[in-house]
């Protein structure tokens, strides 16, 4: 990991284990971006009235094969959140009709299918799964619970944010399909942290986020919507890509009516096929697997030390990768136990209370080291000792 860490261009007096808040971009792949955005400026309306289109073709052709995908069905878009809004503002939902989701959800994916219930006459119905798990069958059989004559539509993390449980998408999907239920996924954690295969997911809609785990730059997610239902899809801003008389665009529809948002800066897209190809040279799936099995070790011991059970059953351990959650005893004020990790230990971690209890949602990546979750770990024993004596 040392050769790795290296390429990153984190703080060296922090000890990073929130990875899955925001990415971290290599300096490698950060110097692309740089260049696309210096030859941006060089000759901005060049760049964008003659280079643009062919450059993001490009750029989606790239990412599609890392997807299994075809570059005709899916396009750019900021981040998850954003491809959500798209989504959930576009499908044809009525008044009675339901959309279902777990109680595991991003807050910030929740309010927009919120706001689109509320202003349809729909419903959000929040099924919760259970924790601990038992295995993945569990997490089917009890979202299944909430469907009813009248849900339209799934829609589920490939993995969760406050669980970061990876759920089983492609079940679920196969068997939405089967009910004629539309299925809308958030993979924000997914791409670059497991392997995706759009062509076989079964999902009617995937957005996910490529600055997380993948190592873009910020500012690059993606859309990507089965064929026969992109004829549907609005764009949430409409401007010269949309209609009949486009003219600079030679994309499908689909693509021209979302890509061209006004006047944008679309160096993190084109510099996403850099950081596929930085996690090719450096055999990621190695990465990954060494990632996992150190956070797996970390959170046994801050199981050991707390006494608070995991909620991932040892015989199902691939329910998480590079992130998972460590349940806390519960603190008088776990903002301020975390702050305390920051500020006396140096440890960016996220602590938070998520359904009347507290929680530690640690990220591994390529840069960080056996020896940071060690001081992790006694910290967390240290503060642990410390609250306890008062």
């Amino acid at each position: 990991m040392d050769a790795l860490r290296s390429q990153f261009q984190l703080d060296p007096n922090v000890i990073f284990l929130n990875h899955g808040s925001f990415g971290a971009t290599p300096l490698p792949v950060f110097e692309v971006y740089q260049e696309w955005q210096r030859r941006l400026e060089r000759q901005p309306v060049h760049f964008f009235m003659r280079e643009s289109s062919r450059l993001l073709r490009s750029a989606r052709e790239a990412l599609a094969a890392y997807l299994g995908a075809r570059p005709e069905d899916l396009v750019f878009v900021h981040n998850a959140t954003f491809g959500v809004n798209v989504a959930a503002r576009s499908l044809p939902l009525q008044p009675g009709d339901e959309v279902l989701t777990t109680t595991h959800e991003y807050g910030a994916c929740i309010n927009a299918w919120e706001f689109v219930c509320a202003r349809r006459g729909a419903r959000l119905v929040r099924q919760p799964i259970t924790l601990p798990l038992a295995d993945e069958a569990q997490i089917v059989e009890e979202l299944w619970q909430g469907v009813t004559p009248r849900t339209r539509v799934l829609f589920l993390s490939h993995i969760t944010s406050p669980t970061a449980l990876t759920l089983p998408v492609q079940a679920l999907c196969r068997r939405a399909r089967e009910a004629g239920i539309l299925t809308v996924i958030d993979g924000a954690h997914a791409p670059g942290q497991i392997d995706i295969d759009l062509g076989t997911l079964g999902a009617d809609i995937y957005t996910g986020n490529l600055h997380k785990w993948l190592c873009a730059p910020k500012g690059a997610g993606f859309l990507w919507v089965r064929s026969e239902l992109q004829p549907q899809i609005e764009p949430l801003v409409v401007s010269w890509g949309y209609g009949p008389e486009r003219t600079m665009f030679e994309d499908n529809d689909f693509i021209s009516a979302l890509q061209w948002q006004g006047t944008d800066d679309i160096s993190a897209y084109l510099s996403v096929a850099a950081a596929i190809e930085f996690q090719r040279a450096h055999d990621w799936p190695t990465v990954r697997v060494r990632c996992h099995t150190l956070l797996a070790e970390t959170l046994a011991q801050i199981e050991a030390v707390t006494g608070v059970p995991l909620y991932y059953p040892r015989q199902a351990p691939r329910l998480f990768h590079q992130m998972g959650v460590a349940p806390l005893p519960l603190q008088p004020d776990i903002a301020a136990f975390k702050e305390r990790l920051y500020t006396e230990h140096r440890i960016e971690v996220p602590c938070y209370a998520w359904q009347g209890g507290h929680y530690m949602r640690i990220s591994v990546q390529a840069y960080n080291t056996p020896e940071e979750l060690s001081q992790l770990v006694e910290a967390v024993t240290s503060l642990l000792r410390v609250a306890a004596t008062n």
